[in-house]
């Protein structure tokens, strides 16, 4: 075999590696997902999650929710700043096991690229994944009622494509 040839196929072998891992980690974080249900209308679980954001969230995503000012506009850095997550971001437009992925694992490991460069820090060695949800759940108290309404329904798919 030439040195071409053994190149092209280690290189085929990490991106497959890299595609399996990642198919392993987006099933095993939506099965946790799945099980560990948000609960935004649980007021002990929301008050816990309230003071986890303050403490962990809060400095980059703000008190209010708001995130940074330009958030859909990268930074001189190259990476974007922290969105809103109140009604005005896009949080909502993403079902639980990826929010949770997201907070857990960073979006380099949800994305699936090491390469991709982000502020957000993966939180798994910080957060349990009580404390993970319990600060989801307070993000998800704070919606209206009809984009509630709307991230239960993408909820309901998700379980149905199991």
């Amino acid at each position: 075999m030439n040195k071409m040839t053994v190149t092209v196929l280690v290189a085929f072998a990490v991106i497959a590696s890299l595609f399996f891992l990642f198919m392993d980690l987006e099933e095993t974080t939506k099965q946790q997902a799945l099980a560990l249900k948000l609960t935004p209308d649980d007021a002990s679980v929301v008050k816990m999650g309230q003071s986890l954001y303050e403490t962990h969230c809060a400095a980059c995503h703000g008190a209010e929710l708001q995130g940074e000012p330009n958030w859909r506009t990268r930074k001189p850095s190259g990476r974007l700043p922290a969105p809103p997550h109140d009604a005005s971001g896009h949080t909502w437009h993403h079902p639980d096991h990826i929010l949770f992925a997201i907070t857990k694992f960073g979006p380099a490991a949800v994305a699936g690229d090491t390469r991709y460069e982000s502020d957000m820090p993966a939180y798994a060695d910080v957060l349990s994944d009580e404390e993970i949800l319990a600060i989801l759940s307070y993000i998800k108290s704070t919606w209206p009622d009809h984009i509630r309404m709307r991230h239960d329904l993408m909820r309901q798919g998700s379980e149905s494509d199991d």
